[in-house]
């Protein structure tokens, strides 16, 4: 029990589990802290003999008295035989979809990461509510659900904004789109009938469009193009920072967000490593090949490692955001219109394959917490197996022509034991 001022709900570390600080100043007003350092207000109470929690909202977007504020509304309303938890139910009950879309994103402040929330608002403000926004949720079928799919495949929703005086939004449809959105609503709804706002969700079974294959490798002259891009790049006066990023992203396998958010205090250079807090899978290690770790090494040495990013913007106020137009004209040099960022990791990944490494070892490079992320790259894990196929069906061949001695010569040559 202590009191829930600003300094006491800042300093409050996550410690690997959900737990509660509870204000000793308003009994049943609380903070919850995420393992993942996410935390929240609320209160507990008690209604017809059963204990309850009600979320308030996020620390952050509150703070301390605002939230004990709300606090003291609900908590009157508990006193006089309310129940604020069923309250919002029977609300959601009636609730259109940009109502219940709001009332998730809020519920999900704490539980899922920033970033990823940041993805869904912008698919909730440019697709789930411009389509379905002003239905109520007790009306939706799973036909209404076809259609929201259809609308959004053929381009619906597409736009072109101006979001900031520098800024746009390019927003496309397309099957991609579609599939991805798909999954976000239903995940809503399901949310929801968890909450009992309705008996069902509309959208399980709807079909998704069909996928489509995005696994862009880079061979060996492509990559010696691009390598020589990069080069030249570099030489006519080209962002550093963005053009030291992409190496360093085509020599770890890392994401995009991982490189441009790289702190200097994140490079373990005793161990060779990254220590990345966190990214798309948690806190991971990065292991460095000596190429990676001379780039970081003469970065650090330029910058005397007095700033916190390792690649920052031009005013040193963030990371760069140069990438995306560097990259632009590093694939257009090097012939190579169709490659992405992003395949700078896949092809990190299909050189470990081709080169024997099993997908074990290609996922833990890769920090893939799912082995099934993995499995893209089997058919080049394979190569190693074909390569020993052939090796014994030769051999077996010379053994069948006559030449069998050869064989035997090779095999007490191949360990002091002669196995």
């Amino acid at each position: 029990m202590t009191a829930l001022t600003l300094r006491i709900v800042t300093a409050a570390q996550p410690q690997g589990r959900d737990y509660f600080l509870w204000d000793d100043k308003l009994p049943g007003f609380g903070l919850r802290v995420f393992a993942s350092g996410r935390k929240s207000y609320l209160i507990q109470y008690r209604v017809d003999g059963r204990t309850r929690r009600f979320t308030i909202g996020a620390h952050g977007p509150l703070t301390p008295e605002e939230a004990r504020s709300r606090a003291k509304i609900l908590l009157g309303k508990v006193e006089d035989g309310g129940d604020p938890s069923e309250d919002r139910a029977t609300r959601n009950r009636d609730a259109t979809i940009s109502e219940l879309c709001d009332t998730y994103l809020e519920a999900m402040e704490g539980q899922r990461k920033a970033a990823s929330l940041a993805i869904d608002r912008g698919r909730i403000v440019r697709h789930v509510k411009p389509l379905l926004g002003a239905r109520k949720l007790a009306s939706i079928t799973p036909g209404d659900v076809a259609r929201f799919v259809a609308d959004i495949t053929r381009g619906k929703t597409a736009t072109d904004v101006v979001t900031k005086p520098r800024g746009r939004a390019i927003v496309t449809g397309g099957s991609g789109t579609a599939r991805r959105t798909l999954t976000l609503l239903s995940a809503i709804l399901s949310w929801a009938a968890e909450q009992g706002y309705r008996a069902d969700n509309p959208a399980l079974g709807a079909k998704k469009p069909a996928e489509r294959k995005m696994e862009r490798f880079l061979s060996e002259p492509e990559l010696k193009r691009l390598g020589a891009a990069l080069a030249a790049a570099e030489n006519d006066g080209a962002n550093k920072m963005a053009i030291n990023a992409i190496r360093l992203l085509t020599l770890t396998g890392c994401r995009k967000s991982e490189v441009t958010g790289l702190q200097w205090s994140f490079i373990d250079f005793n161990f060779g490593a990254l220590r990345l807090p966190d990214s798309k899978t948690g806190a991971k290690v990065v292991h460095l090949g000596p190429p990676s770790l001379k780039i970081l090494a003469d970065l650090a040495e330029d910058e005397k490692r007095h700033e916190t990013w390792v690649f920052p913007n031009a005013g040193r106020s963030g990371p760069t955001q140069a990438l995306p137009g560097v990259w632009r004209e590093v694939k257009k040099r090097a012939k190579l219109p169709d490659v992405r960022l992003h395949d700078l990791r896949h092809s990190f990944a299909s050189i470990g394959a081709a080169g024997g490494n099993s997908l074990l070892m290609i996922g833990a490079l890769l920090g893939h917490k799912d082995a099934k992320t993995t499995q893209r790259y089997a058919h080049l894990a394979d190569s190693p197996v074909k390569a020993a196929a052939k090796t014994v069906a030769n051999r077996i061949d010379a053994a069948m022509k006559g030449t069998s001695a050869k064989v035997v010569k090779l095999q007490k040559t191949s360990g002091a034991d002669g196995r």
